[in-house]
């Protein structure tokens, strides 16, 4: 056994699924072959080596050139190694854990109450005696927590640590509001609501509280389990506005942001440029001129403004794969939050500029916008479709914006409403529309189309296919330093690559994507397989969808295929479940918690008017966003189902 301490000199298993497992492969067979069950196993960093020793055994990692008679071989010391570390630990009593359990490095403290507990040492030992060794080694409170035989054998000491200081009440968010999966959080049964209020509040007052973890109790749902209730998450909101005046006072921090225009000069419809980091988007005057009647203007936020992509798959939500990887791994998320990062920021800002951009210049041109939004309904479905008896009603003239912004939220619930009554019932009936009271339910509206999207399925083997195409962190961005990509599938399709060039870890999976048939091998240069069945993977990448009706009888095919294979499934409802969970964070507390919960605030009469009639304004534009991102979904259902066949009402 290695008699070194340090973290950089011992075996550590990570998984299977962590890189660094493997670098340590080698020496942790070496350690397999030199045990001997004889030997006399007198520190804890020993044996818990070993533990981890015997983790990469049974795991079957051994370098390349061991043969099978050695992995057997190691594998036959499996019941040795178990028993030796047991037999360890199973002497800690009262009068030895302090010696026994001292000088356990940080990295390993999960291991040493996970064998403490596996071996009933805290049965054996008294609270006092085992939490004054345990502190000795430096094992902190949350290492503790995360395990939760020692959290049920020393529950009221426990407690009673946890709640001696009000910086404990960290553990609490992460249990309840932290979205972070590396370790479950176990809080002792006799730490009540109560303490958790208390210990909340105080963490609020605290001095030196985190930043991040203030903003997970402002946006945490209210719930007595939790100790979460409206007056603490707004004295976390005023805290967390303080402490975000005092951050700014003396930084500037970086500039960023977004500019739109219209040119006269300008012949392209639109021209993008990016200065530092402001995007700036400038419109053709004579294209709006050219595009002002009603079924331009609404192509024009598809379109001109993108909206939507090609497929009709919106542009405005956060998907996870826009995030960058700073976002994705170090940014702390509450576990109701919808996770927006840089990407999402821009577009959503970039799309309420243009919004308000078209709303003042379609209004110059004594347009309203809400009215083109009205002849949708009640002109445009029924003349392109049949679809009779929708209706919209548009805001009054005079009205001021908190009433525009009232009214357009209850309109778009009605128009919502419609449709899922026209699609279930195959024609609108205004007097079930007028009883009809339950809330609309955004992600479950559905579609006049069977089975309109294709999702991924859970299955590892779709997930590792994503993730080695088209992450940032895949095993085959990287080459040299003249061939390299952010994703596996940009290297390949912008350079000639042979399988050659990939080094030898790679080779595996490269190999597999073969196996797949994602990738083939020409003999040349390794390349993608299929364009169809490339243009869905990238879909479900980008949009967490692809829209089944929008691809080609090739594209169709491949998905029945991946169908077959346990890859992908297919759902209908009129958003794909991304734009759903847009449309909720925006509108209501129905899957998240730190959205502005717009629908609710407005019609429930609960917005605040500090600000005026700027506030509301800014809550109107974004209305219209919703709203026209709504009709460009209706539409592009009516119009697959006219060209697939589907009966409508009326026809």
């Amino acid at each position: 056994m290695s008699s070194e301490d340090s973290t950089d000199r011992r075996i550590r298993f990570y998984g299977t699924a962590d890189f660094a497992t493997y670098w340590q492969a080698g020496r942790a067979t070496e350690i397999a072959e030199r045990f001997r069950p004889e030997d006399p196993l007198t520190r804890a960093a020993d044996v818990i080596e070993l533990h981890n020793v015997q983790q990469y055994v049974e795991a079957g990692l051994f370098p390349a050139g061991y043969t099978d008679a050695q992995r057997a071989q190691a594998r036959a010391r499996i019941p040795a190694m178990r028993s030796a570390i047991a037999r360890f630990f199973t002497t800690i009593n009262e009068t030895n854990v302090g010696e026994l359990v001292a000088a356990v490095d940080y990295d390993f403290h999960p291991d040493l109450l996970e064998l403490l507990g596996r071996n009933k040492a805290f049965e054996r030992c008294s609270p006092d005696r085992m939490l004054h060794a345990l502190n000795a080694t430096g094992v902190s409170l949350g290492a503790m927590l995360a395990n939760k035989k020692i959290v049920q054998a020393y529950d009221t000491q426990l407690r009673d640590v946890l709640v001696s200081d009000v910086r404990n009440a960290e553990h609490v968010v992460r249990k309840y509001m932290h979205n972070d999966t590396r370790s479950e959080i176990h809080l002792p049964r006799s730490f009540t609501p109560v303490d958790a209020r208390e210990l909340l509040q105080g963490y609020v007052d605290c001095a030196d509280a985190n930043f991040n973890y203030i903003g997970l109790i402002e946006t945490a749902p209210v719930s007595s389990q939790t100790g979460i209730d409206a007056k603490l998450k707004l004295g976390a909101k005023r805290r967390k506005d303080r402490m975000t005046e005092e951050l700014f006072r003396d930084n500037a921090g970086i500039s960023t942001g977004c500019e739109v225009g219209i040119s006269d000069t300008q012949d392209d419809p639109v021209k993008v440029e990016i200065d530092e980091a402001v995007a700036c988007f400038t419109y053709s005057r004579s294209w709006l001129d050219q595009t002002l009647d009603n079924p331009s203007i609404l192509n024009n936020f598809q379109h001109l403004f993108e909206f939507a992509d090609r497929y009709v798959l919106l542009t405005l939500p956060a998907y996870p794969a826009d995030l960058g990887v700073f976002e994705r791994f170090l940014t702390t998320t509450g576990k109701t939050d919808y996770h927006v990062g840089a990407a999402f920021h821009t577009i959503d800002m970039s799309s309420l500029l243009q919004t308000r951009l078209y709303h003042h210049y379609l209004t110059s041109n004594d347009i309203d916008l809400e009215a083109v939004i009205a002849w949708f309904f009640e002109v445009y479905l029924v003349e392109e479709f049949g679809a009779l008896n929708f209706s919209f009603t548009p805001s009054s003239s005079g009205s001021s914006y908190l009433q525009k912004a009232r009214h357009l939220f209850a309109e778009m619930e009605s128009v919502a409403m419609q449709f899922t009554l026209y699609v279930e019932n195959a024609e609108l009936d205004r007097d079930l529309l007028a009883v009809t009271s339950d809330p609309v339910r955004y992600k479950e509206m559905p579609s006049l189309l069977v089975g309109k999207y294709v999702y991924a399925d859970k299955g590892e083997e779709i997930a590792s296919v994503l993730h080695e195409l088209f992450s940032d962190q895949s095993g085959l961005t990287y080459i040299s330093d003249a061939l390299n990509a952010k994703s596996a599938a940009q290297l390949l399709i912008k350079n000639e690559v042979s399988y050659a060039d990939f080094a030898e870890h790679q080779r595996s999976i490269v190999d597999h994507l073969i196996t797949l048939g994602v990738l083939e091998d020409t003999g040349v240069r390794v390349q993608i397989a299929r364009r169809e069945q490339f243009l869905i993977l990238r879909s479900l990448y980008r949009a967490q969808a692809a829209s089944y009706y929008h691809l080609s009888s090739q594209g169709r095919a491949e998905v029945d295929s991946m169908v077959a294979r346990g890859w992908v499934t297919r759902r209908e409802s009129l958003l794909s479940a991304p734009e759903g969970s847009y449309f909720n964070y925006y509108l209501n507390k129905v899957e998240f918690s730190n959205g502005p919960e717009l629908r609710n605030k407005y019609l429930h009469g609960s917005q605040v008017n500090a600000d005026g009639e700027v506030a509301h304004f800014r809550t109107y534009i974004t209305a219209l966003r919703l709203i026209v991102a709504l009709v460009i979904k209706m539409n592009d259902d009516f119009t697959l189902s006219a060209a697939e066949g589907v009966p409508l009402a009326g026809k």
